[in-house]
């Protein structure tokens, strides 16, 4: 995560290109190996990749994985078909060091996008989680779940280190997580970084899941206008109100000046998904207004943005709180 104070730019400019890669269609078979630790939700991103289109296997030998990928490349002349690996230490000869090499040696491949996705999650969830479920931990069959993760952090957790994609789901909701896994690892799509905007209240919480963090809290707040209070920053007198601060359009000028010229850059390097969180107060007026009129642009720009707002929702009231759209 990149976290951006609301320091404004002497020479704000919103006219950098970010149209998207212009780059040939990546033609390479997709493989995603997916690990981490245990009751982070391996089994959910195998689901969720199975049902985007990906050949999903779980817990196989490491050593079978040569067989695995010949059996499902298809006929001579055929597309192979895209391939989750799920892998941790409960695998028959688990070695997380051999399973990073199998991977760099995979990413030298010029016929195969594999990527390294880890699955990360607080050990007070994880506990939690164990407790519902009422299963033993893999590493602890028989002592407290606490032990088993220490251990198996101690075990793998260097591994996030080598992983394309690092996915905390200790707050994320089941819609959350596959919408996250889908702007990562969906199939079919054009080439260029997809976009995620979203609105956020600083009093619950940076989203783990974001790369770029701007702080709108020195903008003037409707929070205090009796009659702004109960909408959000979706209604048009709210969005109004926030606009006519003085430091709202050179602000907001400075970040798309700084916003453009990056886009073209994280196409260049192959990033897949970026999110972008626009944060104050309550989440509920100043970085809805935000959001909302940054994701237009971006669209205006010809990106694919999906919009949410985390915590608008929360906070209750009228004036379209909590919307999720994708265009």
């Amino acid at each position: 995560m990149i976290g951006v104070a609301s320091a404004m730019p002497d020479s704000p400019t919103s006219s950098a290109p970010i149209g998207a890669s212009s780059a040939s269609h990546d033609t390479r078979r997709p493989f995603v190996v997916v690990t981490g630790l245990s009751g982070a939700g391996r089994i959910t991103a195998l689901h969720a990749l199975d049902d985007m289109g990906y050949v999903a296997v779980d817990n196989i030998p490491l050593p079978l994985l040569g067989d695995l990928m010949r059996s499902t490349a298809g006929n001579p002349g055929e597309m192979a078909a895209p391939l989750a690996f799920g892998v941790d230490t409960r695998t028959y000869g688990f070695d997380p060091h051999e399973l990073v090499r199998q991977v760099r040696r995979l990413r030298e491949r010029s016929d195969i996008r594999a990527r390294l996705l880890f699955l990360e999650c607080e050990t007070e969830t994880l506990q939690r989680r164990y407790t519902e479920s009422r299963r033993p931990h893999p590493l602890a069959p028989d002592r407290p779940v606490a032990d088993g993760i220490i251990e198996e952090r101690r075990q793998i957790g260097w591994m996030r280190d080598s992983a394309d994609v690092v996915i905390d789901t200790s707050a994320l909701s089941p819609h959350e997580f596959k919408q996250l896994l889908g702007g990562h690892f969906a199939l079919g799509r054009g080439p260029g970084t997809r976009l995620s905007v979203m609105s956020f209240s600083y009093r619950r919480g940076l989203p783990r899941e974001a790369d770029l963090v701007f702080d709108v809290r020195f903008l003037k707040n409707p929070h205090y206008e009796p009659t702004l209070k109960p909408l959000t920053g979706r209604s048009p007198a709210v969005a109004a109100y926030v606009a006519s601060d003085p430091g709202y359009r050179p602000f907001l000028d400075g970040l798309k000046g700084l916003v453009g010229p990056l886009l073209p850059r994280f196409d260049a390097e192959g990033k897949s998904y970026l999110t972008i969180a626009i944060g104050c107060t309550g989440g509920r007026h100043r970085s809805v207004a935000v959001a909302e009129e940054l994701a237009d642009w971006l669209r205006g720009a010809g990106r694919s943005v999906s919009l949410s707002h985390r915590d608008a929702e929360a906070a209750g009231g009228a004036g379209g709180a909590g919307a999720e759209r994708t265009t």
